[in-house]
């Protein structure tokens, strides 16, 4: 049987939540800071800055997510129309930049998995139930699509990964029968033990300490 082919990361893709929940796809808005100068892309993760707005969260092996970015609207400094993008262009000048967020902490996604960069590779089940960093390669300007991958060839019980492998995609197993997409959910934050009540990472709803 031939499988569908992935050949490069794409980002994390919103496909439904933990335990069955009713997913509705739901969304929200959060502003980004006129000028920001990182470009977003649809599937990037983004985490909450203490003036109110997003930016790019560049994490690896650790991370602060507020959700997954999928895409935004501002009124054109050039043009004065409305423009709905499919990413945020860096440097983007604007008073009414609103980005679209995936920020429900249950949310489960379809992810590519990688050895390194943009290399996907195949893993057996036993990635399933480990814990893994994100790989923060370039997103595109032509699709406006992220290039976020996880790196599975690290998927280990360290509790401060950001991400939990939670299943694998039978409809992409390769030509060997290993997989090379993922189903992932935020991990949870976890207790610094050198600090005493300090508590770090995991999705930014379910970390008490906030900003």
């Amino acid at each position: 049987m031939a499988y569908p082919t992935v050949d490069a990361p794409y980002g994390l893709k919103p496909i439904n939540l933990i335990g069955g929940q009713v997913y509705s796809g739901s969304t929200r808005q959060m502003p980004i800071a006129s000028g920001y100068g990182t470009s977003i892309f649809n599937g990037d993760v983004v985490k909450p800055v203490n003036d109110g707005t997003i930016a790019k969260d560049t994490g690896t092996t650790t991370a602060t997510p507020l959700g997954v970015f999928l895409g935004c609207t501002y009124t054109d400094p050039n043009t004065s129309q409305v423009t709905f993008k499919q990413y945020f262009p860096a440097s983007t000048a604007a008073s009414d930049i609103m980005g679209y967020i995936v920020d429900d902490p249950d949310v489960l996604f379809k992810v590519a998995m990688v050895s390194s960069g943009t290399t996907v590779a195949g893993y057996g089940r036993t990635v399933v139930g480990n814990n893994v960093p994100l790989v923060q390669n370039s997103g595109s300007t032509t699709t406006g699509n992220s290039g976020v991958g996880i790196l599975a060839a690290s998927a280990a019980t360290t509790l401060s990964l950001p991400m939990r492998i939670v299943d694998v995609v039978s409809d992409t197993k390769n030509s060997s029968g290993n997989y090379v997409e993922a189903i992932v959910k935020w991990n949870e934050p976890y207790n610094v033990e050198a600090t005493p009540n300090t508590t770090t990472g995991g999705h930014f709803y379910r970390n008490p300490i906030g900003l």
